[in-house]
């Protein structure tokens, strides 16, 4: 029970990545909350607590965290995991989309650890961990947005890390490759296919896989760990 009464929100959880991580946390001892603006009931496991929480919403953060507070006395975990992508280029993407991908990929991020530090500041002790992506380290034709948000979560990362490390607070990021998820089972077979020939591996990912990395930094396991940039992508950022 690596997590063992560790209390900790996921964000993003419904699905995919989110509920994978959910899951393995649930399985290791974690008191978990999982984050997601549908909340689906049915999905998580017995025990698992459902909170409706859309990230890039600054009011329903501080209501998911003074509820978590309120019910628990402190939390000790966030995983950042909630993220949309757009595959518009610089020249032909809208102010819309931009604003809506920065919305939830970077400003969320910006919004949860706020929210959160204070409370581990109290506690002297605390795990943040940021989903970023293969793609906030290299880039691909088009999804200018989404490159833009996943990078800057890689400094934000390490400046979260280097601002809190006296206080007991480890911030880290994980940089999944192409994992099969809905979200890639629901985009362009071409850019899958694309993605998964250029895997050194030659296959996807699975969300356990991506949970076991985030296991491991939300774990005292990781105690000397912050600021790091966890890759999880099948050997693609190797070439």
């Amino acid at each position: 029970m690596r997590l063992d009464g560790k209390v900790v929100l996921v964000t993003g959880a419904s699905r995919g990545i989110g509920l994978g991580i959910v899951e393995r946390f649930h399985e290791e001892g974690a008191i978990v909350y999982a984050g997601s603006t549908s909340n689906p009931s049915g999905v998580y496991p017995d025990g698992v607590t459902g909170i409706t929480l859309d990230v890039a919403d600054e009011a329903q953060w501080k209501t998911a965290i003074k509820q978590i507070v309120e019910a628990r006395g402190r939390i000790d975990c966030l995983v950042n995991n909630a993220g949309i992508a757009v595959y518009d280029g610089v020249a032909d993407g809208s102010t819309e989309n931009w604003r809506k991908v920065i919305g939830v990929n970077q400003d969320g991020v910006f919004f949860g650890m706020r929210e959160v530090i204070p409370h581990m500041q109290k506690e002297k002790s605390g795990s943040i961990i940021n989903i970023s992506s293969i793609w906030g380290k290299a880039a691909v034709a088009g999804a200018h947005a989404y490159h833009a948000s996943k990078g800057a979560l890689v400094m934000m990362t390490k400046n979260a890390a280097i601002t809190y490390v006296k206080e007991g607070i480890r911030v880290n990021s994980v940089h999944p490759g192409f994992i099969d998820t809905p979200l890639t089972q629901a985009q362009d077979p071409a850019i899958n296919e694309f993605v998964i020939g250029m895997t050194p591996m030659g296959r996807a990912g699975t969300p356990r896989e991506i949970a076991n990395g985030c296991l491991y930094l939300a774990s005292d396991e990781a105690s000397f760990v912050t600021g790091a940039e966890l890759v999880i992508d099948g050997g693609y950022l190797a070439q």
